[in-house]
Order: C-alpha cells, then structure tokens, then sequence
C-alpha cells in the first residue's frame, strides 16, 4: 500500500496522458491542433511528463517540496507520516479488547451473588487485567471455583456471561467421565468413526462463540483423556476439532472450573488466611493435588477462588430469595413483605443443623414440600400473588389477586 502512493504521481501523469487522448478529438480534430500548435503541442507533454517523474522520484526518496503536494493528490498520512506503520496500529486497535469497569462489576457481581464480596472483588480485578491485553495465545483466564455445594460458584458463573454479555457453554463434567468416548463428545470423533461428521460439543461452541464463559462444572470429575485435551487449549491457546482437524482459538474464551473437593479443609484455609491471597493459593494448590487433582492441571490454573461457607444473615438473603425463585415457578408472585420472618428463622435454624455440607437449596426443598400444595391450589384458583406466614407452627400461604390502580 505504500508502494502505491509513492508511485501515485507516476499514476496520475499516466491519467493525464489518458485523458488528454481520449477527449481532445471530441473537442477539436487532433491533426488540426498538432498541425496549428506543431511541436508546443508535444513539447507541453513532454515536460509535464518529465514534471511527474521528477516528483515520483522525489516522492520515493521523500524529498518532495510542499508546492507539489498541493497539486499532486498524495495521501496525508503518507506525506506528514508513516502510513504503513498507521495502517498496522489501526488493525492492531480493531483487534484491542475493551477495558472493563471493575469496580461496576465487581457491584453488579455482589448485588446478584450472595455472600461472595471477596470472590467478586478478586475475579472482577483479574478479569480487568487479563481482558486489558490485545495480545494473548491463552485464554483470558482459567479460573477455578472451590468450595462447599450450594455456596454460588454456578451461579456466578452464569452472572458473570450475562453480564459481560458472553455467551456460556456450560458443561457438567459428570457426563464426561468414561473413558476416551467423553473426549470426543467434546472435541469431536475420528475421522472415519461414526459421529465425525459433526463438530464436538465445545469444540463447535467455541468456532460459533469464541468470546465464550466455558464453564466446567465439577471438573474432579472429567476423564484424565478429557483433561489432557483441555490442557492443549489453557497452554497453547487452541483445540483441535478430531473430525477435520480444524485448530481453533480459545485466546478469547474464559474458562471456569468448579469443585467441592476438600470442602473442609478449603473453608478452614479461606478463613485463616483469606488476608494473604498468595498464601492462600499456595496451601489451596498443595490441598487440592492430595484430593488427586493432577499438578500440570493445577499449574496452569491462573487464579484459585475459594467460597466460603453462608453464615448469618447471608443464609437468610439466600433462603428468601431461594424462596421467591420457588414461588415464580409456580408463575406467582410474592407480596411485599409477604415472607414471615419466622419461616426464615426457622429454615437459618434448619439449615445449621444440617452442618457444612447443607446448601440453601436443600433448605428450600424442605419448605418446597410443606407449601407446594397451597402454590398448586393458587394458581389453580388464578391467583397471583402469595404470602406466606406461620399458624399453629405451620407454613400457609394466603393467596390473592394484586389490583393495580
């Protein structure tokens, strides 16, 4: 391209020349001006064209006076800078990634996740930092979330694509625990196999997707066949469709793992040492390889994220909107106020007897079965709103229908 505009001058003589040729017999008869002009006629051409290539070679050695500029048409960016060297920029800028607000995430995180700050806060700033790079051969990130079942790893997750506007792939790796078949539901079949005609599960999510959350659910679980395939995409930046061995990018995906590995002994290194996060990941690394986790797995995992256990009015927040999440199913709606406190303190008082391993949804599904037949006789009824109260040590629900005036 710069080539081009050195030899524009050189380009626009050869225009003249054309011009001149072609409209000057529709003005006047050519033999008539050469035999009244004779030789000023080619002597005018003559030096114009010597004109035009003095200042093509003037214009290749970047010598050029200003008066030529004016009257030769050349590219501004070539004759004040380096267009070549701009054009390059302006690809590489198309190609940045947008520098992410994370402290508006990391508030759009907490308003939704429940009793997480500390994990928000972390992965919003990680995100910012990994996302601010325009050039990467890895993934933005290979995030791990550990801790207790019910605690809002998922749920983060799927936060997280939403609102960075991302589509999720979300992969339950239970299902991909049985030997080398699991992998090729993911990454293809063989050629020659039956099923290599199609793409593998996430293999085609991410050549549709390439901006995707994956997320790996319980990722303990996955196959070591499985694993090793995904070691290629967190270190070299690609995985390999099996069917038509097509590479394709995972360097703009953010892979997030999750685990309830070593529930206790992470929940009792997060609430020691939750104020030294490199001490943190250290002892979290060396807890989850005794757990059978794989070192090279670990190794290549960027950061650790370990969620703590609900307490206090964290369980409360969870089991209300637990609670409401029940109701809208049923296609109904709560009442302002209309959860009686002390079902909520009945179901906190619930939910610490069962210990560690309770999760607001096992909770939730206790009160499922105590209410479910009043939701069921509401919406039967064509009512659309709810509220729930305790009589006689008995959960009911009042039912009604919300007018709006």
């Amino acid at each position: 391209m710069n080539t081009l505009y050195r030899y524009m001058p050189l380009m626009f003589a050869v225009m003249i020349l054309i011009m001149i040729l072609q409209f000057a017999p529709k003005v006047l008869n050519v033999a008539l001006i050469i035999l009244i002009f004779g030789r000023w006629y080619l002597l005018m051409l003559f030096v114009v064209l010597l004109f035009l290539i003095w200042a093509t070679y003037k214009h290749w050695h970047d010598d050029v006076p200003d008066f030529v500029y004016r009257i030769v048409p050349v590219d501004v960016l070539d004759r004040l800078s380096n267009l070549q060297t701009i054009e390059e920029a302006a690809i590489a800028l198309d190609k940045e990634a947008v520098i992410i607000n994370a402290e508006q995430l990391n508030k759009d995180l907490q308003a939704k996740v429940i009793g997480q700050n500390h994990v928000c806060s972390d992965l919003a700033a990680q995100l910012r930092r990994r996302m601010a790079l325009s050039q990467r051969d890895k993934p933005i990130g290979v995030f791990l979330f550990a801790g207790p079942p019910g605690t809002g790893k998922t749920y983060l997750a799927k936060v997280l694509a939403k609102l960075l506007e991302r589509k999720l792939l979300h992969f339950d790796m239970t299902q991909y625990a049985a030997g080398a078949f699991s992998a090729s539901q993911l990454f293809g079949m063989t050629r020659g196999y039956v099923g290599s005609t199609t793409y593998g599960a996430l293999t085609a999510g991410l050549r549709d997707f390439p901006k995707a959350v994956v997320l790996l659910d319980e990722i303990e679980k996955a196959h070591p066949d499985v694993l090793k395939n995904f070691l290629t995409a967190w270190n070299d930046g690609f995985i390999t469709e099996a069917s038509d061995g097509k590479q394709i990018s995972t360097s703009e995906a953010i892979f997030i793992l999750t685990s309830n590995a070593a529930t206790d002994a992470l929940a009792h290194l997060h609430k020691s040492l939750h104020h030294d996060p490199d001490a943190l990941r250290s002892a979290s690394v060396a807890t989850l390889r005794e757990q059978g986790f794989a070192p090279e797995v670990l190794n290549r995992i960027d950061r650790i994220f370990v969620f703590s256990p609900f307490s206090g009015l964290d369980v409360a927040r969870v089991i209300a909107l637990e609670i409401e999440r029940m109701i809208n199913g049923y296609g109904l709606k709560v009442a302002g106020q209309g959860i009686d406190p002390q079902i909520i303190i009945d179901m906190m008082g619930r939910y610490k007897k069962m210990g560690h391993v309770a999760s607001s949804r096992d909770v939730v599904r206790l009160l499922e079965e105590s209410i479910a037949d009043a939701l069921i006789s509401a919406k039967e009824g064509r009512y659309d709103t709810v509220q729930l109260y305790i009589e006689d040590g008995e959960i009911k629900a009042e039912t009604f229908i919300e007018r709006h005036y």
